[in-house]
C-alpha cells in the first residue's frame, strides 16, 4: 500500500505563488505515473498536472504556463510549483500515484493523499 502525504498549502492573494510537496512511502521512481489533482467545493475532482516515469508531463489547459510539476527521485518527493495563482485555483490539492501502466496523460488516482488546502483570495 502506497501512502502519500502532501504539504505546502496555504492562503495567498491572487498573483501569488505556492509550492506543494508530496512525500511517498514507496520509491516514486517505480511508479508509472504521479500527479496532482484538486477538488473545489461543489465540483468534481480534476487532474491538474501529471508526470510519467519517463518525465513526460501533462497539464490541465487552465494551468499551463503557471504550474510546474516535477519529481526528485533522490528526495522521493513530487512537487507542484504554482505561480500567478487565481481565485479559481482554490481547492484541496491531492497527490496521486499509479502503478497500473495506464497512459499518464489521463490516469486517475490509484493511490491518493489526504490533501492540502489552497486558498487564493482576490
Amino acid at each position: 500500500q502506497v501512502q502519500l502525504m502532501e504539504s505546502g498549502g496555504g492562503s495567498v492573494q491572487a498573483g501569488g505563488s505556492l509550492r506543494l510537496s508530496c512525500a511517498a512511502s514507496g520509491y516514486i521512481g517505480s511508479f508509472d505515473c504521479m500527479g496532482w489533482f484538486r477538488q473545489a467545493p461543489g465540483k468534481e475532482r480534476e487532474g491538474v498536472a501529471r508526470i510519467s516515469r519517463d518525465g513526460i508531463v501533462y497539464y490541465k489547459d487552465s494551468v499551463k504556463g503557471r504550474f510546474t510539476i516535477s519529481q526528485n527521485n533522490a528526495e522521493n518527493r513530487l512537487y507542484l510549483q504554482m505561480n500567478s495563482l487565481k481565485p479559481e485555483d482554490t481547492a484541496i490539492y491531492y497527490c496521486a500515484a499509479d502503478t497500473r501502466g495506464f497512459w499518464c496523460g489521463s490516469f486517475m488516482p490509484q493511490y491518493l493523499g489526504q490533501g492540502t488546502q489552497v486558498t487564493v483570495s482576490s
